[in-house]
């Protein structure tokens, strides 16, 4: 019974890292960010921008989001069907995703949306549940692409 409800407890613990990206990002709140990876990433957004994966610095992947949703860009993210895998000190969460993003009124107010699934693998640290793989693959994009790559 203990084993089931540690399990049941970091299950829970690694939803709760999965859903604070999603939702601090689209507060723009990189302080709050920050602190849920851990110091480097393994980024794969090659579905949406070629490429290869890489590992980068955690900073980088915040500096990246701070750039792409800027204050004149709107985003919102939707997730569903969390689900974790637990081996260890290690999870790794899968999830559907939702994205739209909407340019300002005065840079023309473009939309962009895609949907696809994220892969968020984890290592438990000592302050907690750090995202150290961020992996989206985009199955259906549709709007202004320029929406996606803007920058102020």
């Amino acid at each position: 019974m203990k084993d089931q409800l540690a399990e049941l407890v970091d299950k829970a613990a690694v939803t709760d890292v999965v859903h604070a990206v999603f939702d601090q990002v689209d507060r723009k709140d990189w302080d709050a960010v920050r602190p849920l990876f851990a110091e480097e990433v393994l980024a794969d957004f090659t579905s949406l921008a070629g490429g290869d994966p890489a590992r980068i610095p955690s900073e980088a992947l915040v500096q990246g989001w701070i750039t792409g949703l800027h204050p004149k860009k709107q985003s919102f993210h939707s997730i569903s069907n969390v689900t974790v895998t637990l081996d260890g000190d290690r999870a790794v969460a899968d999830t559907k995703g939702y994205a739209y993003n909407r340019l300002d009124a005065d840079l023309g107010g473009g939309l962009w949306e895609v949907w696809g699934t994220y892969r968020l693998a984890m290592r438990r640290s000592a302050t907690g549940w750090r995202v150290d793989e961020f992996t989206f693959v985009a199955l259906n994009t549709r709007g202004d692409d320029a929406v996606r790559t803007h920058a102020l």
